[in-house]
This record gives structure tokens, C-alpha cells and sequence, in this order.
């Protein structure tokens, strides 16, 4: 997956988690960010902030429910959103074995 394939995901997937009532209030409490700061983030000259999506991605990633609830909404494979999230993060080629 190349940087611009796991921005759009992680777009797509932040698009996904503002639009859950249930979630997005967890994830500014968690990030402690506001609304004001999400849309001053995604309304950047330069696109959305890459630290803003990975922080989308973390925080979707740690459950399995929301990673299956979003990949389902946004037809992708379960895998994906961990595939875009190591893309972002720098570490898609580490090998740990």
C-alpha cells in the first residue's frame, strides 16, 4: 500500500468514526481534542493532518468490534485499516521475526 492509498483510508475511516455518535465523543475524550480542532485539522492547506488520521487509526484499531464495524461500512478487508496505520506510522516493511 503506497502513502497516498493509506491517507485515503485513514480519511475515509476518520469520516466513518465522526459520523458514530456513539464513538466520536469517546475518541475527542481520549485525544482531547475539540470539534473546533478536528475541522481546523481537516482544513489544512496541505490536506488533512497525518497526525490527526493516525490517531483516527489508533483509535479504531483498539477494538475489533470498531475495526470490523468500520471496514464493513467502508467495504474494505478487515485488515486494511492496520495495513494503511503502518503505512502512516513508517513501519509497513518492519519485520520483528
Amino acid at each position: 500500500m503506497n502513502q497516498n492509498a493509506a491517507e485515503n483510508i485513514a480519511l475515509d475511516a476518520f469520516v466513518w468514526l465522526c459520523a458514530e455518535e456513539d464513538l466520536l465523543p469517546v475518541f475527542l475524550n481520549a485525544s482531547g481534542a475539540s470539534v473546533d480542532d478536528l475541522r481546523a485539522a481537516l482544513s489544512t492547506a496541505q490536506g488533512a493532518d497525518p497526525a490527526l488520521l493516525g490517531a483516527a487509526l489508533d483509535f479504531i484499531l483498539m477494538r475489533d468490534e470498531t475495526v470490523i464495524a468500520c471496514c464493513a461500512a467502508l467495504k474494505l478487508q478487515n485488515d486494511r485499516l492496520a495495513q494503511a496505520q503502518a503505512v502512516l506510522a513508517g513501519t509497513a516493511g518492519m519485520h520483528w521475526t
